[in-house]
């Protein structure tokens, strides 16, 4: 082929993948949840649709996928057509934790997803009884060295962000503990309130009730830097264990193989949403912190919580098919 053959070659298919952005979408998009309605998942996806819409000029039909973890339902983005018009809301357990802890998945996260773009963060507490007599990171872990034998944490589930958290700091702090997992983080908060078990960590706002009725407290955050809604509650980090940081995150997904232009059109929609003010406040009264930023980025962070967070589970034996 010469020279200007391979250029008129190159310029089509330029204006075809751009033309191809611009045409999508051509019919209604799905967007997966892979949670219960009402989590914080389906309130991300109803905000994000309401505001993608007018932006799509199409239908946005959310469908909700809950259960096995969100297995469910990011297999199904998985195995859908990649043609962006199937658009899921992954979190950490389906995409960096699962592969690490089930001997086999209907999918693999990095072959059969395609990350497009970081919705939202939230960072982890720390939740012991009112009466325990610890009141910041280093008391508790005197605490817990006095104790004589393994204290019991709760989590919201086994293989959670809650497991995982705790799993992490005992490593770091040099602590025993015993997990006991609990379906949700009510049922896991009145454990601690009750002192059934004697530590927790899981996302604030879930706690909210425990910590006004003064039945819980709170003694570290495990975000790089203080939480804007909790200025006074310390990081882990600033507490003694530097460079600590736990989030629990979730991002849009779409199947393995979908255009690079469409997959730049949806990044560069979503991006423009999580920019209103008034979407990010919106968030922030939930806890959660805008996400943003490339699909490029979003993939080099997902490959470095995978690394993360396997190493943990790996060296605890964390398995969830077995």
């Amino acid at each position: 082929m010469n020279k200007s053959k391979l250029a008129a070659f190159l310029l089509a298919c330029a204006s075809a993948m751009a033309a191809s952005a611009q045409e999508w979408p051509t019919k209604p998009v799905r967007l997966i949840v892979p949670a219960p309605a009402g989590s914080s998942l389906d309130l991300i996806a109803r905000t994000l649709a309401d505001r993608l819409r007018p932006l799509w000029k199409q239908p946005i039909v959310i469908e909700t996928k809950a259960g096995a973890g969100g297995l469910i339902g990011m297999d199904a983005v998985a195995k859908a057509p990649n043609d962006g018009h199937t658009l899921g809301i992954g979190f950490n357990g389906p995409i960096a934790f699962g592969p690490y802890m089930y001997s086999r998945m209907p999918y693999a996260p990095a072959r059969d997803l395609m990350p497009i773009v970081l919705t939202t963060s939230q960072p982890n507490v720390l939740a012991v009884q009112a009466g325990n007599p610890a009141n910041t990171l280093p008391e508790f872990v005197a605490w817990a060295r006095k104790q004589g034998h393994p204290f019991s944490y709760a989590s919201v589930g086994a293989g959670s962000s809650s497991h995982l958290t705790m799993e992490l700091f005992r490593s770091v702090a040099g602590i025993e503990a015993v997990h006991v997992p609990y379906a949700g983080s009510p049922p896991a908060g009145l454990s601690v309130a009750a002192g059934d078990t004697q530590a927790l960590f899981t996302v604030a706002p879930a706690l909210l009730p425990l910590v006004q009725g003064k039945r819980i407290k709170l003694l570290a955050v495990t975000s790089a830097k203080r939480s804007e809604l909790m200025k006074d509650l310390p990081t882990v980090a600033e507490s003694g264990y530097p460079g600590f940081e736990s989030l629990a995150w979730n991002g849009l997904f779409s199947a393995s193989g979908t255009p690079p232009e469409v997959v730049r059109r949806i990044n560069a929609d979503v991006n423009t949403v999580l920019q209103e003010p008034a979407v990010r406040e919106l968030l922030a009264n939930q806890g959660l912190v805008a996400g943003g930023g490339s699909a490029e980025e979003f993939g080099s962070f997902i490959d470095s919580e995978g690394r993360k967070w396997g190493a943990i589970i790996a060296r605890r034996g964390i398995r969830l098919d077995q």
